[in-house]
């Protein structure tokens, strides 16, 4: 059982000059739920190497269970810091992929060429896709192979508009994830803010925010 965790290689806030990349618990959770499973896990990003952490996930109330396990485990460390760089792999070569949130998908993942033929490779042989918060971001250029937007008539969800706004970043976000799925034809859902809330279609999992990723990870382990 291989699974592929894309992650984001974008560490830029906008222009507020504050740091960005991926959430902490949304990569540390998922990767214990597949490792505790006997999964073999690869780990990559657009650039390679050491992905940004937001340093906002890694503030003492953003602490887990599974964080805490992360920063005593100097394997999982340093196969985080050295992600392979996403061209390079080919989908064949897994049987799901996750994609774990933070801002930093919605400025690279969400514009990235090879991202976007990895999911739809994946599609195409119907094989596990589980994306959490802001990583359904990554659909946003993603096609069927009819053309049509990839989350088109797709039960979804997402980081929310509310959320965004409890986050303060409405206005600092390049796009709000919820309405950028809405435009794409997703049929959106969502639970109560900042509470677990996953959704699956078919081969497709999303999670609504970081309290999901656990729950979303399952669900892909599920599929398998």
């Amino acid at each position: 059982m291989n699974i592929l965790m894309v992650l984001t290689s974008h560490d830029q806030l906008g222009d507020t000059g504050n740091k960005t990349g991926f959430w902490l618990e949304e990569f540390a959770s998922p990767y214990y739920v597949f490792k505790d499973a006997g999964a073999d896990v690869t780990l990559a990003s657009p650039k390679g190497g050491q992905p940004p952490l937001d340093p906002t996930s890694d503030a003492d109330d953003a602490q887990t269970e599974a964080t805490k396990r992360f920063k005593s485990d100097t394997a999982a460390q340093e196969a985080l810091a050295q992600t392979s760089i996403l061209s390079t792999l080919a989908a064949d070569d897994f049987d799901a992929v996750f994609f774990p949130g933070g801002h930093g998908p919605l400025w690279d993942l969400a514009e990235d060429a090879d991202s976007a033929a990895l999911i739809e490779a994946f599609a195409a042989k119907d094989r596990p896709i589980a994306a959490v918060c802001h990583a359904p971001a990554a659909f946003k250029n993603t096609k069927t192979p009819e053309g049509k937007p990839f989350v088109a008539g797709r039960k979804v969800t997402g980081f929310t508009n509310s959320e965004e706004e409890g986050a303060g970043l409405t206005d600092v976000v390049p796009f709000l994830l919820e309405d950028m799925l809405a435009d794409r034809g997703a049929q959106y859902t969502k639970g109560n803010d900042w509470s677990s809330f996953v959704v699956t279609d078919g081969k497709l999992v999303t999670g609504q925010n970081p309290a999901s990723s656990e729950e979303a990870a399952r669900r892909l382990l599920s599929l398998l």
